[in-house]
């Protein structure tokens, strides 16, 4: 049993309410009667599990790294409305758990006196916010433990950059204040924070602060035992997670522990092609980006850990037995800041530096120096190589909407389609004060 799930038993609750935003724990003492808040935080902590397999899906099958072939689950590639039929099993259980997350948090945050505790909840907030506006855009904002009941006014959906400034970065610059990186396994910890705002900054388009961030996070990562691993497998599989220096922060999962995708979110079975809506999953697309890779005179060592020898299915989070693996779901490692922190450095006109830390990666995949010069010709060398280190680790799509080339890539028009439908069940149990995003 991994770490932080010997004391998330005893926190577990269901809530059933007309909107997310309106719940409270029914087996939890409620908040003026509570002293202790471990098992609240770590219902927080539990609540990131419902959003693990709906962002694999989104971040791989909706861009060009997989594929459905199965009626409606096309609609990821089909890029019009019909993504709402895909709420109850995608957008719903991903926005419910993450306002059930922002809930237990804003629990902590008002009513715990352990500055800790408060830390972690800052992050696991902070962390809840930045998923919601990727994938929503405009989001509804409760920064309260026991919101109003009757004042529809709170429900109405907050401007992003205002959701970003006014609370994930304040909420993640709190957590670097407040946390050290003294903690077990499964917490938030105080490089989490800032390598999670480096890429909050990075997201808006703030790249001199996320250079900063992540310079931090590159130049301490030593001293907080982060490491890259000497051999890209040896990242991933269940075997290989507990005290994994690459690993900076990850959603633990366990199969005795039953969330929205019982017995547990097993987001690596849409990749391994074990389910029918898509038996081999891999984009041909991603095939051709891995053999351009090879084409450069060395065989890139990702190749066989990320992809099946077929070329068909995805491999880097394999199955092991009938019921497979408890893989957890790699929010940050180190790889991931590295190229972030290259693209910062590119974006801020430093080009030989970023090429620099563009090779750490590419020398650990087996390959040569990187020849890209140039602020553009460097930009899609690091996007570039972004997609074959964290392929099917819930990227892609995202990492294609921020740099802006998620409409030529794949090739559509219509930039509504940047951002995912808000659940048609939050729409009509507000009476449409939480508003559909355009074109869906």
């Amino acid at each position: 049993m991994k770490k932080i799930y010997l004391l998330i038993m005893s926190a577990l609750f269901i809530t059933a309410c007309s909107t997310d935003l309106d719940q409270t724990p029914p087996n939890l003492a409620g908040a003026d009667s509570l002293t202790d808040y471990a098992g609240v935080l770590n219902a927080a902590y539990y609540y990131q599990l419902g959003t693990v397999t709906p962002l694999a899906v989104m971040a791989d099958f909706r861009a060009d790294n997989a594929f459905m072939f199965e009626a409606p689950y096309t609609e990821f590639d089909e890029y019009d409305n019909g993504l709402t039929t895909m709420e109850d099993q995608f957008f719903g259980p991903f926005y419910t758990a993450l306002y059930k997350c922002i809930l237990s948090a804003n629990n902590v945050i008002e009513n715990s006196t352990d500055a800790t505790e408060i830390g972690e909840a800052k992050f696991l907030r902070g962390l809840s916010y930045f998923k919601l506006v990727k994938v929503f855009g405009n989001v509804t904002v409760n920064l309260s433990s026991a919101p109003s009941t009757t004042d529809t006014s709170i429900l109405v959906r907050q401007p992003a950059a205002d959701v970003y400034n006014n609370v994930v970065v304040t909420d993640l610059t709190d957590a670097i204040a407040a946390l050290t990186n003294t903690s077990s396994e499964g917490r938030a910890t105080k490089i989490a924070a800032q390598a999670l705002l480096g890429k909050v900054y990075a997201a808006m388009g703030n790249y001199t602060s996320a250079e900063s961030l992540l310079s931090t996070v590159v130049s301490s990562a030593s001293g907080a035992g982060i490491s890259l691993k000497s051999d890209f497998g040896d990242v991933f599989g269940a075997a290989n997670e507990v005290g994994n220096s690459e690993i900076i922060y990850s959603t633990q999962i366990s199969r005795s522990v039953i969330d929205e995708y019982s017995p547990a979110s097993d987001f690596w079975n849409w990749f391994v092609g074990d389910d029918s809506k898509s038996d081999f999953p891999v984009d041909a697309n991603l095939i051709a980006a891995f053999d351009a890779s090879d084409a450069t005179g060395s065989v890139d060592l990702r190749r066989a850990v990320t992809l099946s020898a077929d070329g068909k299915t995805a491999v880097k989070f394999p199955k092991v037995g009938d019921l497979g693996p408890d893989h957890d779901w790699i929010e940050i490692r180190l790889a991931d800041v590295i190229l972030l922190y290259a693209e910062a450095l590119n974006a801020n006109g430093s080009t030989a530096a970023a090429v620099t830390q563009l090779n750490k990666i590419r020398n650990r995949a087996g390959l040569a120096n990187s020849t890209a010069s140039g602020q553009a010709a460097v930009k899609t060398a690091i996007t570039n190589e972004r997609r074959l280190e964290l392929a099917f680790e819930g990227h892609r799509w995202f990492d294609l909407v921020r740099t802006g080339t998620a409409q030529s890539v794949l090739g559509f028009s219509d930039a509504n389609y940047l951002l995912f439908p808000i659940p048609g069940s939050e729409v009509l149990a507000t009476r449409g004060v939480i508003t559909q995003n355009a074109g869906y």
